[in-house]
């Protein structure tokens, strides 16, 4: 078993890189498909889904156009309960459709909190479209329309996710090691 020490915890392999890219270019042809004839707006939350967006946007095989935002409600390997909005959205979204990319979702309060400020700008449509999402940790209940992978209730790194700052570059996701 490959482990990875990042700080002062140690992660254990998760997902490869392969089954990531696989369900990748499963998405964009879903979301291609959905979106042929609408010229979809992704909006892409930052700083996790930064690598997610980017493969998903580059298998994408229609019209679209992508927009990045920061929202952060993480220290360390817990949410804070807080989501604080460091970079916003300076893209004009009414009657656009709109979706939005996300690397994770747990307990879904940074969505919680921002899809009301999309949805009073009046956008056509809006859709979320994870990476990674947790029920067993979803406080905060909305639709999630397209869905990556489903994982338990453990912290994970690699592929855009982060534990204080490092793991993002890690092109697999592993989670933390249950010693």
């Amino acid at each position: 078993m490959s482990v990875v020490k990042v700080h002062d915890k140690e992660f254990v392999p998760f997902i490869s890189e392969a089954t990531i890219q696989h369900r990748i270019k499963d998405l964009a042809e879903q979301l291609s498909h959905d979106y042929k004839t609408k010229r979809p707006l992704f909006i892409a939350i930052l700083n996790g889904s930064f690598i997610f967006a980017s493969d998903l946007f580059k298998q994408m095989e229609i019209e679209a156009e992508i927009c990045f935002i920061k929202l952060a409600s993480y220290k360390g390997t817990k949410s804070t309960g807080h989501v604080v909005t460091a970079i916003g959205l300076d893209t004009d979204i009414k009657d656009r459709h709109v979706v939005i990319l996300e690397d994770i979702i747990d307990t879904g309060k940074t969505l919680y909190e921002f899809l009301p400020q999309i949805q009073n700008q009046q956008p056509a449509s809006v859709k979320i479209a994870v990476l990674l999402h947790k029920p067993e940790a979803t406080v905060y209940k909305f639709p999630i329309d397209y869905c990556c992978f489903s994982i338990p209730n453990k912290f994970v790194l690699g592929y855009g996710l982060d534990y204080d700052g490092l793991g993002r570059n890690i092109r697999e996701i592993y989670q933390l090691h249950d010693v």
